[in-house]
């Protein structure tokens, strides 16, 4: 081009963040790709999107000690003994009691938790308003503590924190790990002491349950094993009991212990046509859910019991703890019976998770991958995928398009079928942003991840206890090949802090969950910010020299933006020059923005004051200064706008003399 003539040079954005590439190569080699992405997404039609917000998905914390109750009538001063709380209060927390004014707070050195009883003497900073009454509700306020699981089932968030499962459709949080064991009664009257006979039970009770007995006083906690006969059983209790029951008095279960449960992982499905959703944690027995009752599975084998992973496979239910997978029998989670088709697998290393592939179930560890095929316990076949590689966090596990993506040692890795029948494909999909992942891997203890099908797209969030809200980072990934990985476009996240998180794609909705520690559950995917903080998304062209020699100085004059606005919007652009280096005059930040007030949008628009129909600005034009041998295009939003597009941009520009 000559000296002094015009020119356009046209950036059509897409591609993704890059990493691992000069400065110089980047911008030669794609231009239109970023060096910078984040809170932006690789969208699927085209362009880079700043990502959708989150919002609370119930306003209501979830109540951080369970159900708790006072224990016992006429209590007064400072002193309160309460019951049915399975994790130690801690002092400095505040209460209230029902039909007691009044907020209190627990004193320094104030509480006295026993383990074995469910109780807990609080020691309180003010004297009580009145004597509360027996088994009156005890709230808690929120406390900072991690919610260690949260998964979404039949229209409702399910959430565990601090040995309690709670659930919620948005409006409050109710308990679930109620055990129900029949139509339990007391079985003769004049009963003392710290023992009970009762009938009734379809379902042997367990140490650590608590109940209450109809015109008794307190809550009582089963302090031992328990054997059933026809029905009956003698149980021991703590504490004695207040007075005599009533023969056939009512027995009424509150809780059954899910103590010092870690992480939960879940499983959805559906046998003798109902639907449910089993979980493990590590710690406890295995549990399902069917959405009213609670099934904890204490008489699964010592290699089931706690075990840390999950998964529905042939109509069998197959848990993994250590080394071993334990399947039950068919269309029944909790039976063990080898008679009817369970069975247990050695598979010779520590497993790190589980997923169902392509009518495999693909079994991850840290060194290895093994795949099981077959469909019964007569034709189940373990195979090999591979000796030499594994995934080394069972968080980081999912489906994307077609294909499985994992941690391994080296980076993101994706499992997919190849063209020949068994064979597996293992390819790094992480490299071209491998510095970045690097990063995030170092700023992480722990890490979420979670699919967001309607968009083809993989998160991977991390997690830290150091950490802020602001400071949380993740990995976006966006798929736009079939499958294989060979077009997967990345982003950073930033601000999104989860400890846990679950997607799942329901009749034509997607619901997105992930929580963290400040005792709430937030849903992805909903609302224009954080919660009501900014969304800030920061996206960078790479460096490029417009006609490929970076010795030649470059005036530009002219910005064009071309964008996809779903409302309002307002970003500012600012052009980089010579890979901004220290001593380099840089432009100051144009705003461009779209926001007008004659623009309605359908649930935000006043009546009387907008026009519908209106056409919101898709092209922003502007002029420019100052000149460089290469540039770079920012452009940084924050605000509470909803989402938009960045599609393409042009430069226009004149050619100077060689330097």
């Amino acid at each position: 081009m000559a000296l002094d003539q015009w020119g356009t040079y046209q950036f059509e954005f897409g591609g993704g963040l890059y990493t691992n590439l000069s400065p110089l190569q980047l911008g030669n080699r794609f231009p239109g790709s970023a060096r910078i992405l984040r809170n932006f997404e690789p969208s699927i039609e085209g362009g880079y999107r700043r990502i959708q917000g989150y919002e609370k998905y119930d306003d209501n914390y979830i109540p951080p000690y369970g159900e708790p109750v006072v224990q016992g009538s006429g209590q007064s001063g400072t002193t309160l003994e309460i019951a049915n709380i399975y994790t130690t209060p801690v002092e400095g927390d505040t209460l209230t009691i029902a039909g007691v004014s009044g907020t209190y707070t627990i004193d320094t050195g104030g509480v006295s938790y026993s383990s074995a009883n469910k109780t807990a003497t609080l020691t309180l900073t003010a004297s009580l308003d009145s004597s509360p009454a027996d088994q009156a509700a005890v709230t808690f306020g929120n406390t900072s503590d991690t919610i260690e699981g949260v998964a979404y089932f039949g229209s409702r968030a399910i959430a565990f924190r601090n040995s309690d499962l709670f659930e919620s459709t948005g409006s409050g949080w109710s308990k679930i790990n109620v055990p129900d064991y029949g139509t339990v009664l007391v079985d003769g009257g004049s009963q003392t002491g710290g023992t009970l006979d009762v009938d009734g039970i379809d379902v042997t009770p367990q140490a650590g349950d608590t109940f209450t007995i109809a015109g008794v006083e307190k809550v009582y906690t089963i302090i031992g094993a328990v054997s059933v006969t026809s029905g009956a059983a003698t149980i021991t209790i703590t504490p004695n009991l207040a007075s005599s029951p009533a023969d056939n008095a009512a027995i009424t279960f509150l809780s059954t212990s899910r103590e010092s449960g870690n992480k939960h992982r879940w499983a959805q499905y559906r046998f003798a046509s109902t639907n449910r959703i089993v979980m493990v944690d590590g710690t406890n027995p295995p549990a399902y859910y069917d959405g009213t009752t609670f099934v904890s599975i204490d008489d699964a084998p010592s290699s089931a019991i706690g075990a840390e992973h999950v998964a529905i496979f042939k109509n069998h239910a197959f848990y993994a703890k250590d080394n071993i997978l334990v399947f039950s029998a068919p269309y029944d989670e909790d039976s063990f019976d080898v008679g009817l088709g369970a069975g247990e697998i050695d598979i010779g290393a520590s497993i790190t998770g589980l997923i169902v592939f392509r009518e495999q179930l693909i079994i991850f560890c840290e060194q290895k991958i093994f795949r099981l095929a077959g469909t019964t316990v007569s034709d189940f076949q373990l195979q090999s995928i591979t000796d030499d590689i594994g995934c080394i966090d069972t968080d980081t596990i999912q489906e994307v398009g077609g294909d499985v993506v994992f941690l391994a040692p080296d980076g993101l890795r994706m499992l997919s079928g190849t063209e020949r029948i068994g064979d597996f494909g293992l390819a790094v999909i992480s490299k071209v942003i491998q510095s970045e992942f690097d990063n995030f891997i170092t700023k992480s203890t722990s890490y979420a991840s979670l699919v967001i099908r309607e968009k083809s797209q993989y998160r991977l969030l991390g997690f830290s206890s150091s950490i802020t809200d602001e400071s949380a980072v993740g990995i976006l990934g966006t798929q736009f090949s079939g499958q294989g990985g060979s077009e997967m476009a990345w982003g950073e996240l930033r601000g999104i802090r989860a400890y846990v998180a679950y997607s799942i794609y329901t009749s034509t909705t997607e619901t997105i969950l992930f929580a963290n520690t400040d005792g709430y559950v937030y849903q992805m995917e909903s609302g224009n910010s954080f919660d009501g903080d900014d969304i800030r998304a920061t996206f960078s062209t790479p460096f490029v020299a417009i006609n490929e020699d970076p010795r030649v100085r470059k005036t530009f004059y002219k910005l064009f933006l071309y964008a996809d606005p779903q409302g309002s919007v307002t970003t500012n652009v600012s052009l980089k020059y010579d890979f901004d280096t220290e001593g380099t005059i840089q432009p100051t930040p144009i705003e461009l923005s779209n926001t007008t007030g004659a623009v309605g949008f359908y649930g935000d628009a006043t009546y009387g004051s907008i026009s519908y129909g209106t056409k919101l600005k898709k092209l922003f034009g502007t002029q420019v200064i100052g000149s460089g041998f290469t540039v770079s295009l920012q452009f940084v939003s924050e605000g509470t706008d909803p989402p938009f597009s960045l599609d393409a941009a042009t430069l226009e520009y004149a050619v100077h003399g060689r330097r």
